[in-house]
């Protein structure tokens, strides 16, 4: 299962510092430009070769204080609801306010897992300024420095002590489909499509987590496991967070997935919301299959559904090689296409490829078409190898790889998918030095 840890606090405490340290990347998982209210920061960590996902619940709207203050309430709440551990931020320097107290106050009442970090106190000369946060409560209180790095290293050691220990989950090896999309746009229609008239074929897996509902389908020669996210409990007073809200779900319902179907409706287009899903499922390195749902509603003209195919494929580039299926939930169409592509995809995951075979395909390509020389240097390729990951990753041995850029690594993944069925399936490729 994946680890949530959220970083929570009022605004300007260093949290996006902190961020940054710990997923070692200056990322935004939303695009900043397209009309998205506020960015949001979701990334992965590793510590001591334990992972786990790092939430920055950053910036907030600015406004009157009254909704500044409701609008922070609201972030650390949902935090709180969906992550394993809260790490709390303070700025020692600035001393302990009100609304740190106010945090501290919903941090306790909420019983999970938290550790107070206090930020800017990189000297041990500025550990005097620590003593007025012991009354906030916490056990754990560590200072720190999120720019430089200081005190983050014994803070990490306590957190990872709980992760790791999450065993996966038996689940017989069936494949794990997960549905995720923005709200309304037919995730659990979807679900009820499935499941509806087949409730006596359904079992509901025991020992699961709290936040994912299992459900074994088992039904016109599919057997998986479909990890519902829809049916969850509305959110009446989550209204302007519910982008937050849906990706901080996303993320947890991914993690516990081996392909992901992707909603979105078709009378709205593919939005940026969709896209942020979209790409927390690649660099997740899930399956993904994009379900083009309420295509009933849409306005039919010649050429429509590919027009419409290419508008997304546009979109989600570089990454195209996704089957994306166009479907009614209310009208049942092309649902058993949806699930037959999923199994497809789940499978395309799995490939693996011998590296004799795969050295007698691509060596002629990268003869034919070698890396562009670096400074006059010929970059030479030796031989290729699949490494055994749950997803397709290559390692690509040569003598210079550090002159290897971007457009060359899409050439030769494009090739790779051109030549075995790897759609629906993200892929890493690294070039090494024999």
């Amino acid at each position: 299962m994946g680890n949530i840890l959220a970083i929570v606090g009022r605004p300007n405490v260093g949290k996006s510092t902190l961020f940054n340290r710990l997923t070692g990347s200056l990322e935004a998982i939303v695009d900043p430009t397209s009309g998205v209210t506020r960015d949001r920061h979701y990334g992965h960590s590793d510590w001591n070769g334990i992972e786990f996902s790092v939430i920055d619940t950053g910036g907030v709207m600015i406004g009157s204080d009254d909704i500044f203050e409701q609008a922070i309430h609201k972030q650390v709440e949902l935090a709180i609801e969906e992550a394993d551990t809260i790490l709390f931020l303070v700025d020692g320097r600035e001393g302990l306010t009100a609304l740190d107290e106010d945090v501290a106050g919903m941090i306790r009442r909420s019983g999970k897992k938290s550790f107070l970090a206090i930020n800017k106190v990189d000297t041990p000369n500025l550990e005097h300024l620590m003593g007025e946060f012991y009354s906030l409560g916490f056990e754990n209180i560590y200072p720190l420095s999120a720019s430089n790095g200081t005190g983050s290293g014994d803070l990490l050691d306590e957190i990872v002590k709980d992760f790791g220990n999450n065993p996966e989950e038996n689940h017989d090896d069936l494949p794990c489909f997960t549905v995720v999309g923005r709200p309304n746009v037919g995730k659990s229609s979807f679900i009820n499509a499935l499941l509806g008239n087949e409730r006596n074929i359904v079992t509901p897996v025991a020992g699961t987590t709290r936040d994912s509902n299992f459900t074994r389908y088992n039904s016109f020669g599919f057997d998986f496991l479909l990890v519902d996210t829809a049916g969850l409990r509305k959110k009446t007073r989550v209204t302007e967070n519910l982008e937050f809200y849906s990706v901080m779900r996303s993320i947890r319902a991914i993690e516990n997935s081996d392909v992901c179907f992707l909603i979105i409706d078709a009378t709205l287009g593919f939005e940026s919301q969709d896209q942020n899903i979209f790409n927390l499922i690649q660099k997740n390195h899930k399956g993904i299959v994009i379900l083009v749902n309420k295509w009933d509603l849409v306005e039919r003209e010649t050429n429509t559904s590919r027009d419409y195919e290419a508008m997304i494929r546009k979109s989600i580039a570089p990454f195209t090689d996704v089957p994306i299926i166009f479907t009614s939930v209310i009208t049942k169409q092309r649902i058993h296409k949806a699930l037959e592509a999923a199994t497809q995809v789940y499978n395309n995951r799995k490939l693996h490829i011998p590296t004799r075979k795969l050295n007698d395909a691509l060596l002629p390509i990268f003869t034919a078409m070698p890396p562009p020389m670096y400074k006059g240097k010929e970059i030479k390729v030796k031989y290729v190898t699949q490494l055994k990951m749950s997803y397709p990753t290559f390692v690509i041995f040569c003598n210079l790889p550090q002159y290897i850029k971007e457009p060359y690594m899409r050439y030769v993944e494009n090739k790779i998918r051109e030549m075995y069925n790897f759609s629906g399936a993200p892929m890493e490729i690294y070039f090494r030095k024999k």
